[in-house]
């Protein structure tokens, strides 16, 4: 029998649920009635349920017969077996259970939440968080994608609280000095989806979409932050009944920000739940960047209630249909309500960090077999996220808008309130298209990796594409399966820059390689134009000299990518890096913010690779390439200028005064922070992040302590992150022990500290520092910190860029063992391999360069 698997000799269709969390001794006390089909003379029924203690358990059915059960639990594989005093035929029953379990500390399941009040005082709620299979922590269920049911909640709870779950509440009684608050039954749904949150809560009015009231629910004194939220929220489910041609499922929507919440965000049906940070903001405080977050966010978790709710993947192997589709929507919902925030062409940054990982040997399909839960929690990243919501925008602009959302729309109506998978996608994508959609996608969604696109021209002008595997390290593969020497059907799409204008072209690049005679007459060639395509483009050096000397015909994105694959040749060694600091030179005059981030983040990743005593020579150099795009913006932003060039002046300002260590711009910054404190409004909200973590770069122990009391006492959400993330940019390693030292002492959240430490690990003048704390105190963290937390925390040993930390981290790990699922391990392993390849590769030859230009 498959242990992770449950047998389907039982199938529940209903489950009534009470509970009664008591937030003071931190437990819970459930009852609940199952509605089961059992299809089978049965001797015993199997179920999830895992650090609860099931007290009784029967089965009963209408003709009147009882059968008592005897519960034992397998912590191994999360389940209990209710073993029947007599075998139960098939037929309709009701399994009845009641059990008890603790309110945890682990940001999963039902877990306690801990925060101050306005006055300081510590205060307790009790939320929840099931996906991917938690459920089984709170009460005994089928926990698994399939076993969709209707679910009827009932909380008995402190009268001083509030309670909230999927549903409307139906009735409010007491009993026995308890308030009880009954909720009406939910549509047919999985078990992931349930939610309950119960504390001092205070929720906006209700704004009616249509038929459906969404408020906002917050801890009490930050519900004047709740406005952005509730705006994009109601925008945004809008947007999705008409683009899914359905209606909003449920009876209405609450949107609920968590002081401790693990992930950014989760899609429970009509009960969202958020950090603060991905929902409550000030707008007149807030920077571009930080209002986007939370656009972006509230938007992918309202698609998620018809793609994942409505419709859900039948078992965790599909979960990209679920978050690749919501980040796909996300975009498109954005873009409507706010298209001069160019959401696409800002989508090009996600974009590229799926191209880093997906570049890796040890990468891995969209989608691959799950057999664990430990294997489904290592499939949320940004290959199933990123990768796959930008596989979904190249075959939506391959097909077209139009045919794509009927297609969209046929697969919600076949599968609504049921489950399906990528073929069932892909059904209806053809049927709308009258093409056969698995022969293009399969390659993209069943196979790791991705093409690089070679552009060249032969002898007699014709313009030559080949394509093969993007990989950052040339060493031999491991065994794969022989499809994966297949090309990729690469759909790509040609300009040609010509003296009669430009022209463009659409090819599906399915062989090895194509001739194309357009490249006869052709000055300059854009390959991958519109910048959706997901794959590299490699030019000749004569053709990539053709468009840096044509910059301007160029789109924001399309520049982006240009640098972007220029930087990822340089890693993977099919470029100097020397040469790709030549061609930074290029974009001095450059304006755009998007293009400026992958110049600027390649910069901090060579910073990372320096010899001590080239630093000050590549600061120097650093200046050179900056300095003169913010010299054009300034520092005051003018009337008529759109956000994004606002954020990029912040982003330019950061990259001077940190990066550059440019000493007037660290001045300056101390003179705009002094304004700030008196007078709020008058710095732009997208440059004071940027002057902060300036100061910290440049600041002393007095600084420290003025930017710990301001973290302390934050007054926004936005604000505690700003501070926070400062405290781990000081230089001065006695200051980064403290930081560190509240990492593990409850001053920082378990929700943030993992990120900062890893943030740390990033830095280079934290990262030994922070490398040896985590060693020293790994079980601590690993105790402390939600497994999702302690994954991404480890993802700071790919800034550990030199051979001797890179043995370290490898004997490390080959002692520790964690467990992080799937090939996230080894991914970060990869990723660090290759950062020390480039530096054993290249750093001669920079420190001649920077001798030399600098």
């Amino acid at each position: 029998m498959d242990p992770y698997r449950l047998p389907r000799t039982a199938v529940p269709s209903r489950y009534d649920i009470r509970l009664e969390p008591d937030l003071t001794t931190l437990t819970f006390n459930g009852t609940e009635t199952v509605a089961l089909d059992i299809s089978e003379r049965v001797s015993d029924v199997t179920l999830n349920a895992i650090e609860l203690t099931i007290e009784t358990a029967s089965l009963e059915n209408d003709r009147g017969e009882t059968i008592r059960a005897t519960p034992s639990m397998d912590e191994a594989t999360e389940r209990c077996r209710l073993t029947l005093a007599s075998p139960a035929a098939p037929g309709r029953w009701r399994l009845r259970l009641a059990f008890r379990g603790t309110l945890n500390d682990k940001l999963r399941g039902f877990y306690r939440s801990v925060y101050k009040d306005p006055s300081g005082v510590s205060r307790t709620m009790a939320a929840t968080q099931f996906e991917a299979t938690d459920a089984r922590r709170a009460f005994p269920c089928w926990d698994e994608p399939s076993f969709k049911a209707v679910f009827a909640v009932t909380l008995a709870i402190d009268p001083a609280l509030t309670a909230v779950s999927n549903t409307a509440i139906v009735s409010e009684s007491r009993e026995d000095g308890r308030k009880i608050v009954r909720f009406a039954d939910s549509i047919k749904m999985s078990t992931y989806l349930v939610a309950f949150v119960v504390g001092e809560l205070e929720a906006t009015d209700a704004v009616m979409v249509r038929r459906t009231p969404l408020r906002v629910w917050c801890v009490p004194g930050k519900k004047h932050l709740a406005r952005f939220g509730q705006e994009i929220g109601a925008a945004s489910l809008a947007f999705f009944e008409d683009y899914y041609g359905l209606p909003y499922p449920g009876d209405k929507l609450d949107l609920l920000a968590i002081p401790d919440f693990a992930a950014g965000a989760m899609e429970n049906l009509g009960a969202i739940t958020f950090r603060e940070t991905a929902l409550l903001v000030d707008e007149s405080a807030a920077s571009h960047a930080e209002l986007e977050r939370v656009a972006d966010v509230v938007a992918h978790e309202n698609a998620h209630m018809w793609f994942g709710d409505l419709v859900t993947m039948s078992w965790w192997n599909g979960i990209w249909l679920n978050e690749a589709f919501a980040t796909f929507m996300e975009m498109l919902a954005v873009d409507a309500w706010k298209p001069e925030w160019q959401r696409w062409a800002t989508f090009g940054v996600s974009r590229a960090a799926a191209l880093t990982l997906d570049g890796l040997h040890s990468t891995r399909p969209i989608e691959f077999p799950v057999t664990s839960p430990r294997d489904a929690d290592a499939m949320f990243d940004v290959l199933t996220y990123e990768k796959g919501a930008s596989v979904l925008r190249m075959l939506e602009q391959y097909l077209g808008a139009e045919v794509f959302r009927t297609g969209v729309r046929d697969y919600l109506e076949t599968h609504k309130l049921a489950n399906a998978d990528t073929g069932d996608l892909w059904a209806a994508l053809g049927r709308a298209a009258h093409q056969p959609i698995p022969a293009v996608m399969d390659g993209w969604i069943f196979r790791p990796g991705y093409p690089v696109v070679t552009v060249s021209r032969d002898a007699g002008g014709h313009l030559v594409l080949t394509q093969q595997r993007f990989n950052y390290l040339r060493q031999p593969l491991p065994p794969r399966a022989p499809e994966a020497d297949q090309p990729w059907q690469v759909p790509v799409k040609l300009r040609v820059h010509g003296r009669g204008g430009s022209a463009e072209e659409r090819v599906l690049l399915d062989d090895r390689e194509a001739r194309l005679r357009l490249g006869e007459a052709a000055d300059a060639v854009v390959a991958n134009a519109g910048g959706h395509g997901f794959y590299r483009v490699r030019y000749t050096p004569d053709l990539l000299e053709a468009l840096l000397q044509r910059l301007d015909m160029l789109a924001s994105i399309e520049r982006f990518n240009l640098v972007n694959d220029a930087w990822a040749m340089a890693v993977a060694g099919l470029m100097p890096l020397t040469a790709y600091l030549e061609l930074t030179a290029r974009f001095r005059n450059e304006r755009d913010k998007n293009v400026w981030s992958v110049l600027i983040g390649s910069l901090y990743s060579i910073n990372r690779l320096l010899e001590p005593a080239d630093r000050p020579r590549f600061e120097a150099l650093v200046r050179d390439r900056v300095a003169p795009a913010f010299a054009a913006l300034g520092w005051t932003s003018r009337p008529g200028e759109d956000e994004l060039t606002r954020q990029l002046r912040g982003d330019l300002a950061r990259a001077l005064g940190v990066l550059g260590n440019d000493r007037a711009v660290q001045a300056r910054s101390a003179e705009i922070y002094a304004v700030s404190l008196r007078d709020p409004g008058a710095v732009d909200p997208n440059l004071l992040p940027a002057v902060i973590a300036i100061m910290a770069h440049a600041g002393d122990a007095q600084r420290y302590e003025e930017f710990l009391k301001a973290f302390r006492t934050a007054r926004t959400p936005q604000d505690e992150q700003r501070y926070l993330y400062a405290l781990a940019a000081f230089r001065d390693p006695a200051l980064l022990r403290q930081t560190l030292e509240r990492a593990i002492n409850g001053e920082i959240r378990t929700q943030d500290a993992p990120f900062v430490v890893r943030s740390m690990l990033m830095g280079v003048y934290a990262r030994e520092l922070a490398w040896e704390f985590v060693k020293r105190h790994w079980d601590t963290m690993d105790r402390l910190y939600p497994k999702h937390g302690m994954r991404r925390l480890a993802e700071g040993v790919t800034g550990l860029v030199t051979r001797e930390l890179e043995a370290d981290v490898q004997a490390f790990f080959a002692l520790k063992k964690p467990q992080f699922g799937g090939r996230v391990l080894d991914q970060y392993l990869e990723q660090l391999h290759v950062g020390v390849e480039l530096r054993e590769r290249e750093r001669s030859a920079l420190s001649a360069y920077l001798s030399k230009v600098v």
